[in-house]
């Protein structure tokens, strides 16, 4: 987590700052990245970094527990846009990420350097026991009528499976140099396949 400090900079700096970092981590992944380009950008110098973030690997996850929290909030969106549908959702969520031009460098990166800290806070809302309120945001919107799923828990499981196959989904798009078109086609499947297995009818 950021230091105080980084929180009571103002909001313009802040921004300048955060747009520096994933600059650099679009530009390489997280350990290749330089605090030296970081800073270089931001126009700050090295000591008032260390006043904001213990390193290189603070600012990283910073970023992306944040995104984390804008992607939730989306996905809300989509639900609700969707009627409760948790594939269609997923679906119209997979698509949004990939049109994400302004991320999809940092992502790319993050996803072909995958570790279990960076899945953990990719996972989000879906990845501990801290996130429940978060989660019990997202179930409320899920029509769970639709769902072969006996209680939350049952809900979770599913959760996991769906980002599981999302997660493979980005990896291959990115590894295997896939277009937008081939990456929805693909994932598309695998969520009807996955669908005609936990919907009931």
């Amino acid at each position: 987590m950021p230091r105080q400090t980084f929180f009571n900079l103002p909001e313009e700096k802040k921004q300048i700052l955060i747009h520096s970092a994933e600059k650099e981590f679009s530009r390489v992944p997280l350990f290749e990245a330089s605090i030296a380009n970081i800073i270089k950008v931001a126009g700050i110098p090295r000591g008032s970094f260390y006043q904001y973030f213990e390193g290189k690997e603070d600012i990283y996850f910073y970023l992306l527990d944040k995104m984390a929290k804008q992607r939730k909030d989306k996905f809300i969106v989509f639900l609700q846009d969707h009627d409760g549908d948790l594939i269609e959702a997923m679906v119209a969520m997979f698509e949004c990420m990939l049109h994400e031009e302004e991320h999809i460098n940092f992502m790319r990166n993050a996803f072909l350097n995958m570790t279990h800290k960076v899945e953990h806070s990719f996972l989000g809302i879906f990845s501990d026991e801290e996130s429940i309120d978060d989660f019990n945001e997202v179930s409320a919107q899920i029509d769970k009528r639709k769902l072969n799923i006996a209680g939350d828990q049952e809900l979770y499981h599913i959760m996991q499976i769906l980002t599981a196959v999302t997660f493979r989904n980005f990896v291959e798009k990115f590894a295997q140099g896939l277009s937008e078109e081939q990456a929805i086609e693909t994932y598309q499947m695998e969520m009807n396949l996955l669908k005609k297995g936990i919907y009931i009818g």
